[in-house]
C-alpha cells in the first residue's frame, strides 16, 4: 500500500513539473512574439513565422503529427476519402499554354461530356487557361457537386472550338483499382487505400472472383499507404473466424488501449491468400497483412512493408484548423508493434532501414512460427522489388513520357482492345525522335557521380593534374541521348504502353498493362 502511494506520489509530481514547463515556455513563446512585434527592425512575417514555427515544433514529434488550416482542409478530405468537387480528369498544363485534358476518369462528368485525353481547355468560366498555373486551373475546374462550370474547349480530333457545360459531381477515386483472373484458379485484387466502404467493395470483388472459379487469392496491397484503421478490421473480418483479435492500441490515455476484434461473420476462411507487400505499404496495409500472417491465413510476399505503426486523430483547432495527432501505437495479434524503431534510419523512400535480429524482439504466429518485429512487416516469402535506371525516372517524371502520349492521342484516332494493343518497335523509334527534342537530364547515374567528383577534386585543386585520367573517364561514360534511351527499351516500352492504354481505355486497361509486365507478381505465381 506505501509503495503504491509512493509511486502515484512520484507519477502525480512528474505530471505537476511537466505542466509547470509547458506553461514555462508558452509564456517565454508569448514574450518572445510580443518583443519581436514591438522592437524588429523590419514589419513582422506573422502568418509564415508562425506556420514556420509550428510545423518545425511538430516535426519534433513524428512525421505524421501535422497541422491542417481551413485552406488545407480540402486536401486533408481528399487524402481520408479520396473525393473531391469536380470534372473528374487529370490535366496537363505547360507554362503559357492552354490546359491539356491529359486522363479523364471513366464514368465521370468529363467522360460524360465527351472530354478526351488531348483536348485543350481554353477557357474556364470565361478565364483564358494561358495565363493560370496548373493548380489555380485545377481549383477553377473543381467546386461544389452539382455547380455547372463552363469550358470552352480545342477538340483533339476535329480542332472544332466548343463551348462544354459540364455539372461537377463529387468524384470518388476508386480504393480498388482492378480485379480479374490471373489464369483459370488465380484471381487478383489489386487495393490502393483504404478510404470509407472498401471492405464492402473488396468483399463483392471477391465474391465475384470465386463465381468465376477463384481458388486462390492474391490481394496486392504494394504501393498502399493505409487510411482507415476500421476498413482494415473490416477486410480482416471477410476471412477470419468471427471473434478473432486483429489488432491492438496502445497510448497514454484508457480510451487509446484497446483490443479490435472481428464483429461480423467470414466470407471465406478456407481459400489460400497471398497478400503481396512493398515499402510502400503501410499503416492500415500493414495491419491487414500483419494480422493475417500472425493467424496463418494468408502468406506474405513482397519486399518489407513501410513500419507505420501509429493510430492518428483529427482534432479540431480555432479557425476552422484541424491537427492530425499521433494518439497510440498499434500492434498485431502476436505483440508486434509494426512502428519502426527510428525515424532517422530509413531509406531513401521513408521506408525501414537494416535492423540487426539483435535489435529486434521473436514473436509467434497462430501456428508457432517464429516473426519480428523492429519496424514493418517481414514477407514470409522476399520478392525483389523491379528496379530502374535514371533515365526511367526522368523521362517519367519529366514529363516526355506524358507529353509524347498526348502527341500519339492527337495523331491516332484509336488503338486496339488492350489486350491486343503492344508499342511496336516502329512506335518506339517514333519516340526516340520525340524524346531526342526534348530537354531533360538523361545522364546516366555514374555520369552524375563523375560530374559531382569532379566538382570535388576542382574544390581540392586537384583537378587539373588528374585532367588526362578525368578526360579519359569522361569519354567512357559519355553516351548520346538516343543510344541510351534505345539501350534502356525494356524500362521505358511498359510505362509508355500504360499510359497509352489508359488514355483510350481508361484506368482500368493501364493496371491490365501494367500487369502484363510486373514481375514481382510473375514471382508470386511461380511460388504458388
Amino acid at each position: 500500500m506505501a509503495a503504491a502511494m509512493f509511486f502515484m506520489a512520484v507519477t502525480d509530481t512528474a505530471a505537476q513539473s511537466e505542466n509547470f514547463k509547458l506553461g514555462q515556455w508558452i509564456e517565454i513563446q508569448n514574450s518572445i512574439i510580443k518583443e519581436l512585434s514591438r522592437s524588429y527592425v523590419d514589419s513582422l512575417p506573422v502568418e509564415r513565422m508562425m506556420r514556420a514555427g509550428t510545423d518545425a515544433m511538430l516535426a519534433e514529434l513524428d512525421p505524421y503529427t501535422i497541422y491542417i488550416p481551413e485552406e488545407e482542409n480540402e486536401d486533408l478530405q481528399m487524402m481520408l476519402s479520396k473525393t473531391y468537387g469536380g470534372i473528374g480528369a487529370i490535366i496537363y498544363k505547360k507554362k503559357d499554354e492552354n490546359v491539356v485534358i491529359n486522363e479523364p476518369y471513366y464514368g465521370s462528368p468529363a467522360y460524360k461530356n465527351g472530354i478526351v485525353s488531348g483536348d485543350e481547355i481554353i477557357e474556364i468560366d470565361g478565364v483564358p487557361t494561358k495565363g493560370l498555373e496548373t493548380k489555380e486551373s485545377s481549383d477553377r475546374m473543381k467546386g461544389k457537386p452539382g455547380t455547372t462550370v463552363m469550358f470552352k474547349i480545342k477538340k483533339v480530333r476535329t480542332s472544332d472550338t466548343l463551348d462544354v457545360p459540364v455539372i461537377r459531381e463529387r468524384i470518388h477515386l476508386p480504393d480498388i483499382e482492378y480485379a480479374g483472373m490471373l489464369n483459370d484458379t488465380v484471381g487478383y485484387i489489386l487495393q490502393t487505400s483504404f478510404t470509407e466502404n472498401v471492405s464492402a467493395a473488396l468483399r463483392q470483388k471477391f465474391l465475384m472472383l470465386k463465381d468465376q472459379g477463384m481458388k486462390h487469392l492474391v490481394l496486392d496491397l504494394r504501393g498502399n499507404g493505409g487510411g482507415l484503421m476500421g476498413e482494415a478490421i473490416s477486410i480482416v473480418s471477410l476471412f477470419v473466424p468471427k471473434g478473432s483479435l486483429v489488432v491492438s492500441s496502445k497510448g497514454n490515455t484508457e480510451d487509446s488501449r484497446r483490443e479490435y476484434r472481428t464483429t461480423t461473420a467470414p466470407v471465406d476462411t478456407e481459400m489460400p491468400m497471398t497478400v503481396l507487400i512493398d515499402s510502400g505499404s503501410a499503416s492500415s496495409s500493414e495491419i491487414v497483412s500483419g494480422a493475417l500472417q500472425d493467424m496463418d491465413r494468408a502468406v506474405i510476399m513482397g519486399k518489407r512493408s513501410y513500419g507505420k505503426g501509429l493510430v492518428q486523430s483529427i482534432r479540431p483547432l480555432p479557425y476552422n484548423g484541424q491537427m492530425k495527432i499521433t494518439t497510440a501505437k498499434y500492434y498485431t495479434p502476436s505483440g508486434r508493434c509494426v512502428q519502426a524503431i527510428d525515424y532517422v534510419h530509413r531509406n531513401e523512400d521513408g521506408s525501414v532501414g537494416h535492423i540487426p535480429d539483435s535489435l529486434t524482439k521473436e514473436f509467434r504466429t497462430t501456428s508457432g512460427r517464429i516473426v519480428r518485429d523492429g519496424g514493418g512487416i517481414t514477407p514470409d516469402i522476399e520478392i525483389e522489388s523491379p528496379s530502374y535506371s535514371r533515365l526511367v525516372y526522368s523521362l517519367v517524371l519529366g514529363g516526355v513520357v506524358d507529353q509524347y502520349v498526348l502527341k500519339f492521342v492527337r495523331e491516332h484516332n484509336s488503338i486496339p482492345v488492350v489486350e491486343d494493343f503492344r508499342f511496336t518497335d516502329n512506335d518506339f523509334e517514333d519516340f526516340v525522335a520525340f524524346a531526342r527534342t526534348q530537354d531533360f537530364d538523361y545522364r546516366s547515374s555514374a555520369r552524375t557521380l563523375y560530374d559531382q567528383m569532379k566538382k570535388e577534386l576542382e574544390k581540392d585543386g586537384l583537378a587539373e593534374t588528374m585532367q588526362t585520367e578525368l578526360d579519359a573517364l569522361e569519354k567512357a561514360l559519355e553516351m548520346d541521348k538516343e543510344r541510351f534511351i534505345r539501350l534502356k527499351k525494356h524500362e521505358i516500352l511498359p510505362f509508355i504502353e500504360e499510359e497509352i492504354a489508359t488514355r483510350y481505355w481508361y484506368q482500368e486497361a493501364g493496371v491490365k498493362v501494367r500487369l502484363r509486365y510486373d514481375t514481382q507478381l510473375k514471382k508470386v505465381l511461380e511460388n504458388l
